[in-house]
């Protein structure tokens, strides 16, 4: 039987990895394992993984680290592993890109499940099916956003984003020309009745941004910011 997806499971204790390994394997999950930052980060970005559970607080490089190295080149999903009470390493975890988390102890059917969840929104895994007859496309000047797909293409070719970076694109092109807060950008998109860090959407922005840009820049245009405020998608639909 073919595998659902193959999962990198980080932590530096050993009795974690293994119960993690245990409940995702009876998904079919393809699990590997590593102890620390440092193998970690050496495989995710010399493997292929269709999501990593990354521990925060971990001797050496921390997850912090691995999370942050691994976003200058791979888009891939990101759930990170946090203590009770690290509300500020979990608002740096959504700087550097980090996709949702989890906080420990944790119930692994928990677990489960939101694994299952990021994998439906990762635009990088085989969870979504393209549909010949697409419907849910929104067609911009310079961007094309194909959410049955989870696929966006700028001047005709695709871009890779984490999940949690084409979920904010999406929601800001839902709603051409209306401007929504930082407090609201981070409810909505990131789903948490926290008081986080504005930086937060703020990085991701940026981050959008300069992926944008790469191919398009004025495809990066789209995404404008209103000064003391927040951030507004600027286009007209073809």
């Amino acid at each position: 039987m073919e595998k659902e997806a193959r999962i990198l499971v980080v932590d530096d204790e050993d009795r974690i990895r293994r119960l993690l390994k245990m409940y995702l394997e009876r998904e079919n999950y393809e699990i590997e394992e590593a102890e620390n930052g440092e193998q970690a980060l050496e495989m995710a970005l010399n493997e292929e993984y269709d999501l990593i559970l990354l521990d925060i607080m971990m001797p050496g490089k921390d997850g912090i680290e691995v999370c942050q190295e691994l976003r200058k080149s791979k888009a891939t999903p990101v759930m990170m592993l946090t203590a009770k009470g690290e509300e500020t390493n979990r608002v740096q975890g959504f700087e550097v890109g980090t996709d949702d988390y989890i906080v420990k102890p944790f119930s692994p059917r928990e677990v489960v499940l939101r694994v299952k969840a990021l994998l439906r929104r990762s635009s990088s895994t085989k969870f979504l099916q393209t549909d010949t007859q697409t419907k849910d496309v929104l067609v911009f000047q310079h961007l094309t956003i194909d959410n049955d797909a989870h696929r966006v293409t700028v001047s005709g070719e695709e871009i890779n984003l984490t999940p949690k970076e084409y979920e904010l694109l999406h929601y800001l092109a839902q709603s051409p020309d209306k401007v929504f807060s930082r407090e609201q950008l981070l409810k909505d998109v990131w789903n948490y009745d926290f008081f986080g860090d504005l930086r937060t959407v703020d990085t991701h922005i940026k981050r959008l941004r300069e992926k944008l840009n790469k191919i398009s820049p004025e495809a990066a245009a789209l995404i404008s910011t209103v000064w003391g405020i927040g951030y507004k998608f600027e286009a007209v639909k073809e």
